[in-house]
């Protein structure tokens, strides 16, 4: 849902070509499709990395088993996922940033955060609980207070969640079938971690 400043936030967010036009190193490869939810009701806002090819296509964030197993994390079906006032989505990079030379996706564009992420958060001040999702959220919104690496912040959750006020941040990694062998080495993400991000998830709804 948009109120008019936000509305018209995201109309400049859509036609932004800052990657392109003025890129922080090489253009961005390919035309720019910035996908990004904002709202002026919702109190939960999630925080990824940046498109995928899928999303890219599709111009629907989490459109993807990513998005599947995030989804199934936080106790939500998909309406309830992509209803505008109640979840924001605003990834680090707005839009896809490419592919590496192993096929793997890009990091998030560093011009996106620099010139987006004050200015959008500053506009959806109701935000209470933040998910950070993988190591570039984290690094952005915890500041001192991320490890030294993304096992190590999400490994202190507990502590993140206490030490941060409004939106209290909730890292978590990334819901990608890469980090499988994460989440069976570390039967404490499921069994004690995600049982509270659906408890908080339930009571903002």
């Amino acid at each position: 849902m948009e109120d008019g400043a936000l509305a018209r936030l995201m109309r400049d967010i859509r036609a932004c070509r800052l990657c392109v036009e003025q890129p922080a190193g090489r253009p961005l490869p390919h035309a720019p499709r910035p996908v990004a939810v904002l709202s002026a009701t919702a109190r939960i806002a999630i925080c990824g990395q940046a498109p995928g090819t899928r999303v890219h296509a599709s111009g629907v964030p989490f459109t993807d088993p990513s998005g599947d197993r995030l989804r199934e994390w936080m106790g939500v079906d998909a309406a309830t996922f992509y209803d505008a006032a109640r979840i924001a989505i605003v990834p680090m990079g707005f839009c896809f940033p490419g592919l590496d030379a192993k096929g793997g996706d890009l990091p998030p564009r560093r011009e996106c955060a620099r010139h987006w992420r004050v200015r959008v958060f500053a506009a959806m001040p109701q935000i209470e609980l933040l998910l950070a999702v993988g190591r570039h959220a984290q690094k952005w919104h915890l500041g001192p207070l991320c490890g030294s690496n993304l096992t190590a912040t999400v490994t202190d959750w507990r502590a993140v969640l206490a030490a941060t006020g409004r939106p209290a941040i909730l890292p978590l990694p990334h819901p990608s079938w890469r980090n499988n062998a994460w989440v069976q080495r570390h039967p404490w993400f499921k069994n004690e971690l995600l049982p509270v991000l659906k408890e908080r998830i339930c009571r903002l709804l």
